[in-house]
């Protein structure tokens, strides 16, 4: 299988300490891919890295087989973003909000877009709600929406349901699901909801203290670590000391 992502030898020091170690991996096009790990494992630091918001103190990140260094005009449009933890302009309304990055991402017919994407994820009714009213499960579905404006190859979610209820979590995994297996989109995600990851991921990594335990589907990951659940290896992992 063709892969849109390779990851060789990626390293990262903050002030001598090693936040990512010497980690290497690829993802395959129209896969979704895990990357679990407790808190400080580096997962953070490897999207940031991919993403081009840090600097990597070496390695190499390919995106397409192109250079994520050297090639990141070309790489950019295609690619995208989101997590539960970022904020919008509180002024702006959410119509107003998704122009703004339509005009970034240079969307044309950019009305009838956002209202696609709107009615996605059924939150049509928002359009002229300013941001600061929105609850912080609104926020994550009008952040998803934005996401999904200039209809990337490959996504990268952080925590996309972390503050969603149950119900539109539920819709949300489902939603992706159907995009990923119907247009190929090849999906980065993180969670600490092991039973999510279990649900959505084709394979899974597993980081911890900046270094790759392990890298397989899900099935295999429990057979190594002799555990029923994703959630018994990552208590495993997080409190063996």
């Amino acid at each position: 299988m063709n892969t849109c992502l390779e990851v060789k030898g990626l390293t990262k020091f903050y002030n001598g300490f090693k936040a990512v170690d010497d980690i290497s991996f690829d993802m395959r096009v129209g896969e979704i891919l895990g990357l679990i790990g407790p808190n400080g494992a580096g997962k953070t630091t490897t999207i940031q890295m991919i993403l081009g918001l840090t600097t990597p103190t070496r390695g190499e990140i390919k995106i397409f087989g192109l250079d994520a260094a050297r090639e990141r005009q070309k790489i950019l449009p295609r690619v995208n973003f989101s997590s539960s933890y970022i904020s919008l302009p509180y002024s702006l309304t959410v119509v107003e909000n998704l122009k703004v990055f339509s005009r970034l991402y240079g969307i044309r017919n950019a009305g009838a877009r956002i209202d696609r994407v709107l009615k996605t994820f059924e939150i049509e009714e928002l359009r002229d709600v300013p941001t600061r009213r929105l609850s912080s499960g609104q926020i994550t579905r009008v952040c998803l929406s934005k996401a999904f404006l200039n209809d990337p190859k490959i996504l990268f979610l952080d925590e996309p349901t972390a503050n969603l209820d149950p119900d539109i979590a539920d819709k949300t995994r489902k939603l992706l699901k159907r995009i990923n297996r119907e247009t190929g989109l090849s999906i980065l995600y993180t969670s600490h909801n092991m039973p999510e990851m279990e649900e959505m991921c084709d394979r899974v990594i597993f980081l911890d203290k900046g270094r790759i335990l392990a890298v397989d589907v899900p099935e295999k990951i429990l057979e190594r670590f002799h555990e029923k659940t994703l959630e018994e290896v990552f208590l495993k992992i997080a409190r063996r000391g």
